[in-house]
């Protein structure tokens, strides 16, 4: 009786200890409350092959073959567009991202912007021309791989993910491997040493002591033995960084939102949002945190609607089949709960679009054509708003690696879409 006894006591101790355990873990950023898709429409689609290049060196020599492709290439792929820009002249400017998804395997291929054509009547999309992105004046504090060549910047000196025109002309750009700001002029030139990531007091506490945001893939850690021992001197997981940011309408402050969240903090769905002030080029003390549906989603792009609201892309890692989480939301700065904590209303779910004009028809080995149109990529990352009610929506293939809409069969096309939304989003500026 005396054993049961103790046995009883022991049981009942051991889970009161859970409990208080549990209760000092750190509560994860609420996600949105489940919402119904809203009805949206598809008003129109344009592809651009996927087997599309232009000039340049040859590359690819560090990648293998992939969805019947076999690298090198004779020149450079027209791939990988992780942000968009309108033109004057009703055209698009298409910002490829570091080339063949690495540091280490993309040192052959040229950043670039492209100067692209979408016909939505013929549904095809053409390549006007280009922009490399280069540093001749030397501003980057690193050596680059072309140090000493044209200085023509490539993949294996960083990764461009967002892409910001402002009104003086010039271009911000988001980059992953800082991760950075960089600004450059109209015809692609380094203006100004890259701005670094400070690294706010909300998460000085899961920083490993940086005083700014480092990536694995950062400068200081080159001459690192190891990819392990680069983890563990970083803060910021491998390709996390500024994957979307968004400039307000009234052109004066950039909003750069990191894809995930540092190493070490313990809410593992809430990703940094800054605020960096152009005319005095710092960042402000002003922070909030995005709140993703799950840890392992990512988000894709943050474009401004306005000076307070913004479109989101948050996505999960699937495609074809298993591509199940493809979402657009909308967030506004003036609508934040407890802890910074951005509000999310669902605008979009891009694996559910009526296309009611039959753009698309089913085809055999394709996923996701037809009078329910899907946009099954594993990586979708630009949007913007074309008028009130219609968005323009593209998909990074990662030539050659992705084959999303034909699976096991071919590498995507690169795939502009307008969706059509059941309800006008105030474009005005505030």
């Amino acid at each position: 009786m005396l054993q049961r006894v103790a046995f009883g006591h022991q049981w009942l101790l051991l889970v009161v200890v859970a409990l208080l355990a549990l209760a000092a873990l750190p509560a994860a950023a609420p996600a949105a409350q489940a919402q119904t898709a809203p009805y949206v429409e598809l008003r129109g689609w344009a592809m651009l092959p996927a087997d599309t290049f232009a000039a340049g060196p040859p590359s690819g020599f560090a990648i293998g073959p992939a969805n019947g492709r076999r690298p090198p290439f004779a020149q450079q792929p027209v791939q990988g567009f992780s942000a968009v820009l309108p033109l004057w002249n009703g055209n698009w400017l298409g910002l490829s991202d570091n080339g063949f998804g690495a540091k280490g395997n993309s040192p052959d291929y040229r950043l670039r912007w492209y100067e692209l054509k979408a016909d939505f009547r013929r549904g095809s999309v053409s390549v006007v021309g280009y922009t490399e992105m280069s540093d001749p004046n030397r501003l980057a504090p690193f050596p680059i791989v072309n140090a000493a060549g044209d200085r023509v910047l490539t993949g294996g000196d960083f990764d461009p993910e967002s892409f910001r025109q402002a009104p003086d002309g010039t271009f911000w750009v988001g980059d992953e491997f800082g991760p950075y700001l960089l600004h450059l002029d109209a015809r692609g030139r380094l203006l100004e040493p890259p701005y670094p990531t400070p690294v706010p007091p909300a998460l000085r506490p899961f920083a490993r002591g940086l005083d700014v945001v480092k990536s694995p893939e950062h400068p200081d850690f080159v001459a690192l033995p190891t990819p392990e021992a680069r983890r563990a001197a970083a803060n910021l997981p491998t390709s996390r960084g500024f994957e979307g940011m968004a400039l307000n309408t009234s052109g004066t402050r950039l909003y750069p939102l990191l894809e995930g969240p540092l190493f070490d903090d313990p809410v593992r769905n809430r990703l940094l949002l800054r605020e960096f002030d152009l005319a005095t080029k710092q960042y402000t003390d002003r922070i909030w945190f995005y709140p993703m549906e799950a840890p392992n989603n990512a988000i894709g792009e943050l474009t401004a609607i306005n000076d307070r609201e913004f479109l989101v892309i948050e996505r999960d890692a699937g495609e074809g089949p298993n591509a199940l989480f493809k979402r657009i939301y909308l967030v506004s700065l003036d609508r934040v709960s407890e802890g910074s904590l951005l509000q999310k209303e669902l605008l979009v779910d891009l694996m559910q679009i009526t296309d009611r004009n039959r753009l698309t028809r089913a085809e055999e080995g394709a996923f996701g054509f037809g009078p329910i149109f899907k946009f099954p990529f594993v990586t979708i990352e630009a949007v913007y708003p074309v008028d009130s009610r219609t968005l323009l929506v593209l998909n990074d293939n990662n030539y050659p690696f992705s084959a999303g809409r034909r699976p096991g069969l071919a590498p995507d096309d690169n795939e502009f879409i307008l969706v059509y939304l059941p309800k006008s989003l105030n474009l005005r500026r505030s």
